[in-house]
């Protein structure tokens, strides 16, 4: 009864302590994962609709971005997207994206 009183602390202590950290996480490190999310959900979109991967980073090319690394990871994120077997809905590709990135960034902390 002891060790599994002992297990169960450990978990909820473990769960604060992953919690915390989420929170931890810069307000430009989550912008990039939603913008990744975005970029992701969109090639989805684009893909799924029978652009082909030239359209859609054509659209790429044109599209004005905030930040001058912004064009060359959309290009990065989209031919990733358009390799992918997956044939999930934008939405899921989105949440996807956004979850592994954040997972991602706590695990590089």
């Amino acid at each position: 009864m002891r060790i599994l009183m002992s297990t169960l602390a450990t978990i909820v202590l473990v769960s604060v302590a992953l919690c915390a950290q989420a929170r931890e996480l810069s307000k430009s490190d989550r912008f990039v994962c939603s913008w990744g999310a975005g970029i992701a959900g969109g090639a989805q979109a684009s893909k799924l609709s029978g652009v082909s991967l030239y359209g859609a980073r054509r659209k790429l090319q044109y599209r004005k971005f905030q930040q001058s690394w912004m064009r060359m990871m959309a290009m990065g994120i989209t031919e990733q997207t358009y390799n992918s077997a997956s044939r999930l809905k934008p939405e899921g590709v989105a949440r996807t994206y956004h979850e592994e990135c954040i997972k991602h960034e706590l695990a590089h902390r």
